[in-house]
């Protein structure tokens, strides 16, 4: 049997791996070395310095492009990192689509840095797929999709966006952090390129700071092999070797983040002080059917606002929680909980923030593989 025609949870330890060459160890070492020895000028054993590949990194790399049905892996220092060397295969003049409800930074990414280097942005509700084409002119290169969107959880059809792209000729990206590949393969999709905050689920420990990107095309891999390399924002190996190590586990974790996400959401959505609940498994929730049919299951990520929206009562119960951690971040195997209009998503102006639903009284959660009556428990205690 070959290793490429297993399943995802086979995949997600033996996808792309094989044993270590010089000692057939099972887990790849960990190099721990900037540069290689070479025999005579250029005669090496297919590493010259570490900035430009490493074995480590490479085993990470390979295990990255297995479980997202890809033909290429990159590892860089950060999701930001690798989402700024997507924006390097463009140029100035050049225009990008873009979901509006997306991750702060992601915002911050576009809006302050490459804005300023003559690369114009549209963010759009993508809510209906067919709202994009109003926005793709001549100048658009890039469109960029989260979904679900971070942090109201919004699902946009890819299918009917890679439809769009391949239309006009755009390439199609997705951020695919909320869902993991165990849960949305974008690629199979008709996605062009795939962004991971592997920092998230596929650490899954709180531990990691990494970036990842997978793609199919190898002339698109090229390019962003060339970016990586000369860029320079890639990952260590220390690092490499503990997002490899949580990718094993992916499958398991994801089973209890989904498991104990559809109990929290539905407590939540019970409670007589809650007035929203935004979760895709919801039957009301927005495009819940697009979300039934691209993905396999709903995940752990559940945003709520109190009712009368009162940003004093959100903070109390942020503040008043015991096993939920008060933190950036999410993934984790510990649910976390989050303020976006304070943390995640302060680098978005209010009015802007405002225009998407984060609204001052959100609260983002994170739930995690604890026991779900604990983590129950903790909510109810903590919303009074």
């Amino acid at each position: 049997m070959s290793k490429d025609n297993l399943r995802f949870n086979s995949k997600a330890i033996h996808g792309g791996q094989e044993p270590d060459k010089a000692y057939g160890s099972v887990m790849p070492p960990i190099y721990q070395t900037s540069t290689y020895a070479q025999s005579t000028p250029g005669g090496h054993k297919g590493y010259e310095y570490s900035r430009s590949a490493n074995p480590t990194r490479t085993a990470l790399e390979n295990s990255l492009a297995s479980i997202e049905n890809g033909n290429y892996g990159l590892a860089f220092a950060s999701g930001l990192a690798a989402i700024d060397a997507v924006m390097k295969l463009l140029k100035p003049g050049d225009e990008v689509v873009s979901t509006n409800d997306l991750y702060g930074g992601s915002y911050r990414l576009f809006s302050k840095i490459f804005e300023g280097f003559g690369i114009k942005f549209h963010f759009v509700n993508m809510e209906n797929a067919s709202t994009i084409e109003a926005h793709i002119n001549k100048n658009t290169k890039l469109i960029w999709v989260e979904t679900p969107t971070n942090p109201m959880m919004n699902i946009i059809a890819i299918k009917a966006v890679a439809e769009i792209a391949k239309k006009h000729k755009v390439l199609l990206g997705v951020d695919n952090t909320f869902a993991t590949p165990y849960l949305q393969q974008p690629l199979d999709l008709g996605a062009d390129l795939v962004m991971h905050s592997a920092t998230k689920y596929l650490g899954g420990h709180s531990d990691v700071v990494m970036g990842a990107l997978v793609v199919k095309d190898k002339e698109l891999a090229n390019k962003l092999y060339f970016i990586q390399n000369a860029s320079g924002a890639v990952a260590g190996p220390m690092d490499s070797f503990l997002v490899l190590r949580g990718i094993k586990t992916l499958h398991v974790r994801m089973q209890r983040h989904c498991e104990n996400g559809e109990a929290v959401a539905n407590f939540l959505a019970k409670h007589p002080k809650i007035e929203k609940v935004y979760w895709p498994g919801f039957e009301w929730h927005p495009n819940h059917a697009i979300a039934k049919e691209q993905m396999n299951g709903f995940g752990g990520m559940i945003s709520f606002v109190t009712k009368g929206n009162d940003y004093k009562e959100a903070i109390k119960i942020v503040e008043n929680l015991k096993v939920f951690t008060l933190a950036e971040s999410l993934g984790g195997v510990e649910s976390l909980a989050g303020h976006p209009a304070s943390m995640t998503h302060a680098s978005i102006p209010k009015e802007e923030r405002e225009k998407t639903g984060v609204v001052d009284a959100l609260i983002r959660l994170s739930v995690g593989i604890e026991d779900k009556n604990d983590l129950i428990e903790d909510l109810d205690q903590a919303i009074g």
